[in-house]
């Protein structure tokens, strides 16, 4: 693939602790960046709105992670056939960003997911290490790709093809949803190998709300299941 037409989005929402250390990293890939605010409500605007070279995006209210990166891809689009996502809270290394580049074969689109590695550890969040286990399960069952770290927001996407897919949730659940939605269109989902490193309990910050966000993920499973399941094979067929 042309590196030259791949740019970076980094959604973030409260994370000013080290959202300037990630999109100062992300700089050295030499790509263009998009960062996305999505609402947030911290320091997070004033620790970045004077990074140079950077496109910064906002949204006045928190829409969510899967609406930020949608902002971000609508942004990149017009210049960029490639879209590299990193979170950021600092647990991926953007350097590693050329090992999503790398399983990308000469003349396919894949998703490429960042599969990170060491998940088993002990400094590991148990709800993390837990969500990537449940969010396989349910990807493989809504017929999307079997996969071994679903949930990993360090990925690449094709362009503008996710602008196009007909993904509905716009928060944490975008992210699986893209999957199955791809799946069942034949775009290729790979996995390469990423670093991660998780911040000691005290300074970790996580949007992720317990039961709100358990139903929302249940809700988007169960929503999938049935379209592939027992919606789509009787409209394809009836087509």
């Amino acid at each position: 693939m042309e590196y030259n037409r791949a740019a970076v989005v980094i959604p973030v929402y409260n994370h000013e602790q080290k959202v300037a250390e990630v999109v100062r990293e992300a700089m050295r890939l030499l790509l263009p960046i998009y960062v996305v605010d999505d609402g947030s409500t911290d320091g997070t605007y004033e620790r970045i709105k004077d990074i140079p070279g950077i496109t910064l995006l906002r949204h006045e209210k928190n829409l969510g992670k899967g609406a930020a990166l949608m902002t971000g891809f609508a942004a990149a689009a017009p210049t960029a056939e490639w879209a590299v996502t990193i979170d950021a809270d600092g647990q991926h290394h953007p350097e590693d960003a050329w090992n999503l580049f790398g399983a990308v074969e000469q003349g396919t689109r894949p998703i490429v997911i960042g599969c990170r590695q060491g998940m088993d550890h002990d400094h590991v969040p148990l709800a993390s290490r837990f969500g990537r286990g449940f969010s396989n399960f349910w990807v493989r069952m809504s017929g999307g790709p079997v996969l071994t770290d679903s949930q990993s927001g360090f990925r690449l996407y094709p362009l503008p093809e996710m602008l196009y897919l007909p993904v509905e949730a716009r928060r944490f659940q975008f992210e699986v949803e893209v999957l199955a939605r791809a799946g069942w269109i034949g775009i290729p989902v790979l996995e390469a190998p990423v670093g991660v490193t998780y911040a000691p309990k005290k300074e970790r910050i996580s949007h992720y709300r317990g039961f709100v966000d358990f139903f929302r993920n249940a809700a988007t499973f169960s929503r999938l299941i049935v379209l592939r399941w027992f919606i789509l094979p009787f409209i394809r067929f009836e087509g």
